[in-house]
Formats: C-alpha cells, sequence, structure tokens
C-alpha cells in the first residue's frame, strides 16, 4: 500500500510540473499549489512513517512553501485606492 501512495504523491507532483512545463498550469493556479499541496503532504508523511528523514525535510519543507502559497493565492485582494 505504501508503494501506491508514494506513486500517487509522485504523480500529482510531476503532473503539475509537466503540466507547468507545458505551458497548460501556471505555477501560481490553485490547482498547481494543490497538486503540489497533497502530493507532497503525503510523501512527507510516508517518509515520517518510515523514518526517512532527509526525504522527510525535502518533501515537508515542499509541502509548506506549496501551503503558504496557496494560502496567498486563496486570500482575498484589496482594492487597489
Amino acid at each position: 500500500m505504501d508503494q501506491v501512495l508514494q506513486i500517487a504523491g509522485a504523480v500529482l507532483i510531476l503532473g503539475a510540473f509537466l503540466l507547468s512545463q507545458m505551458n497548460v498550469l501556471d505555477n501560481r493556479s490553485k490547482i498547481y499549489l494543490v497538486l503540489n499541496l497533497v502530493g507532497s503532504a503525503v510523501l512527507a508523511w510516508l517518509a515520517y512513517a518510515g523514518d526517512d528523514w532527509g526525504f522527510l525535510l525535502l518533501e515537508g519543507v515542499w509541502a509548506l512553501v506549496s501551503a503558504v502559497s496557496l494560502a496567498r493565492e486563496l486570500r482575498p485582494r484589496r482594492a487597489a485606492t
């Protein structure tokens, strides 16, 4: 089961990257950020469960950056005065 989750997490991240490189998704779009957040969070959890600290650091930071970027995109914009 862990292998299936690892592949699913990697496919989400790589799919977002591929679509960004093909100019299908903007790297600031909500869907791009959600794909990265979910994929990296899954991989971070699996790394934690497997005591794989280097991979946890990589995926944990990836998930954190994606979450902060997504929060910025979801925040209401102020009207320019």
